[in-house]
């Protein structure tokens, strides 16, 4: 099983990619409208959701692209948070099967992941900070 370890990073990349694509269609059906299905009616947003849809759109892109992943995850990870204790848990369970929080949960958990990891070496943080490069 070692000889599939040279593929680790380059999956990781494409999960990361993929995930934050998914994350950013999620803020854009809240605050763009994009991606609603036909005859659904509008989303009333209010000044939370509206925050919410934004950080998903904007960290969504940059954990996408890799562009500031370590900010963009802790920020979208915490969100994920407040997302579930404040608006699924509410319904009066914490069971994320039964209050329809699964998405948020996983969101929250796959970006604290991405916060400890890293954003691997395909992005834009691995371009710009090339080991062995001089700091000073």
């Amino acid at each position: 099983m070692k000889s599939l370890n040279r593929f680790a990073d380059p999956v990781y990349c494409i999960m990361r990619l993929i995930v934050g694509l998914m994350f950013a269609c999620h803020g854009a059906q809240k605050v763009l409208g994009w991606f609603t299905p036909p005859n659904a009616p509008p989303h009333s947003l209010d000044t939370m959701m509206t925050v919410g849809g934004w950080i998903e759109v904007v960290g969504g892109l940059l954990i996408a692209i890799g562009l500031l992943t370590r900010v963009a995850a802790f920020i979208c990870s915490g969100e994920m948070a407040v997302a579930f204790f404040m608006v699924h848990a509410k319904s009066g369970s914490l069971f994320p099967i039964v209050n329809h929080g699964e998405a948020a949960v996983l969101y929250c958990w796959i970006f604290l992941f991405v916060f400890f990891y890293g954003s691997g070496c395909c992005s834009i943080d691995a371009i710009w900070c090339k080991p062995g490069a001089s700091t000073a």
